[in-house]
């Protein structure tokens, strides 16, 4: 499964994704008709909630109702010194990172593009 993000600056784009958090670029398919890169994120899942959840993940996350119908959440190893590179590429933290009833850590970013990120480490 690929996300496809369409960015207003795609520049700023590159430099986030790929530069700042470390996602390795595989291809280069940009053109005449446009720019556009590959970034390999890992294995991919699909997970739906319904908006009762959704505002719950927000609340625990969050503290308060932040994502829209997308929300990008990502394992990282270092939670703590991803947060800072993506918050010093332009990001914006949306609260403390966290402890969730399920385990790990989790902090929750907003992109320079606007898109909600949940980072997670399992293993914390």
């Amino acid at each position: 499964m690929r996300v496809v993000l369409t960015v207003p600056d795609f520049d700023d784009a590159v430099a986030f994704y790929r530069d700042a958090l470390g996602l390795e670029q595989l291809a280069d398919w940009s053109g005449e008709d446009g720019r556009v890169i590959l970034l390999d994120a890992g294995h991919a899942m699909l997970e739906l909630f319904d908006e009762r959840q959704a505002e719950s993940v927000d609340r625990i996350e969050a503290g308060r109702r932040v994502s829209g119908p997308v929300r990008i959440a990502l394992e990282v190893d270092d939670l703590d010194g991803t947060v800072q590179r993506l918050i010093a590429a332009g990001a914006t933290a949306e609260a403390e990172p966290v402890v969730p009833p399920w385990g790990g850590r989790n902090a929750r970013l907003r992109a320079p593009d606007g898109m909600q990120l949940t980072l997670f480490d399992e293993s914390a």
